[in-house]
């Protein structure tokens, strides 16, 4: 029976040994690859930004009538991100195709952050030039919507209220609410 247990301890010695000692031959493992870092479920909005907009204005004149226009231009502007909320300041200028031949706009603007997107409110100063009553200063409140599609470009929307009283002092009065879409490159 010793002699039994000797050669089975000397067989399982045999059989372990490479394992214990090392192996003469490279063990096969498979390639570890990292996943991919996730995309930040809130994006840093902070920085300058400049881009294009095209879209419909509907100008209304009283006295006077209705005329209904594509309009586009291009945008800029900079945005400070505050964590839920953004607040930014920006530029457009538009051509159009009508009675009020351009228009542009100093606004400010303030919204919050919705996963990728951000909703805001804006309002400032607005410039129409028109090639039959001159040009005169106003207002322009709204709104729009903002989505990243990449980490540097966003689409978006917006829409816009303008008035100007008393254009040029001729005693008409315009009004007019655009609504266009907007493609920006953030820096």
């Amino acid at each position: 029976m010793f002699k039994k247990i000797t050669l089975a301890t000397a067989a399982l010695a045999l059989a372990t040994a490479p394992a214990l000692a090392g192996s003469p031959e490279p063990v096969a493992t498979e390639p570890v690859i990292a996943a991919p870092a996730p995309a930040p479920a809130s994006p840093d909005w902070t920085g300058f930004y400049g881009g294009v907009e095209l879209g419909y204005g509907n100008f209304n004149a009283s006295p006077g009538g209705d005329e209904d226009e594509f309009i586009g231009g291009i945008i800029g502007g900079y945005d400070w991100d505050l964590g839920n909320w953004v607040v930014g300041v920006g530029a457009d200028y538009d051509f159009a195709g009508g009675d009020i031949e351009q228009i542009g706009r100093l606004k400010g603007r303030a919204g919050y952050k919705i996963g990728q997107g951000l909703l805001y409110g804006t309002a400032g100063y607005a410039y129409a030039d028109s090639d039959t009553i001159g040009d005169d200063d106003g207002y322009v409140i709204g709104a729009g919507y903002e989505h990243l599609i990449a980490q540097n470009f966003s689409l978006g929307g917006e829409v816009l209220y303008h008035e100007f009283d008393n254009f040029n002092s001729t005693g008409v009065d315009v009004d007019a609410t655009t609504v266009q879409l907007r493609g920006t490159f953030r820096f």
